[in-house]
């Protein structure tokens, strides 16, 4: 790999924009997680974090669909409606769902 000369600057706020090219180096996605090493020297090495074990990459992938629609079409944005709210209470009060994290039995697994 071709070393990457690159900088960004911090906002008030202690927020920066990753450069393009570090973020194609280091294919960076939208809420992937950074890991910062910094050396005794004050030399920081970024690295993509590694994922964790639990994270569903179909959810993933669906939720940046989402912010990315959000995004592009803010006026769809709409207040959630309380009665709404109420009716999936209703649907859902006698659901038991048990434990989520228990793994599937062995007939299930299809």
């Amino acid at each position: 790999m071709t070393p990457i000369d690159a900088e960004s600057t911090l906002t008030d706020r202690y927020q920066t924009t990753i450069p393009e090219p570090v973020r194609r180096a280091l294919n960076l996605g939208k809420r992937d997680k950074l890991h910062y090493a910094v050396q005794p020297g004050g030399e920081v090495i970024l690295s993509k974090a590694a994922r964790e074990d639990d994270e569903d990459p179909v959810m993933l992938a669906f939720l940046d669909l989402i912010a990315r629609d959000i995004e592009a079409h803010p006026e769809r944005l709409q207040a959630f409606d309380p009665a709404m709210l109420e009716r999936i209470q209703q649907l859902v009060k006698d659901v038991d769902v048990g434990d989520i994290n228990a793994p599937l039995p062995e007939d299930d697994d299809e």
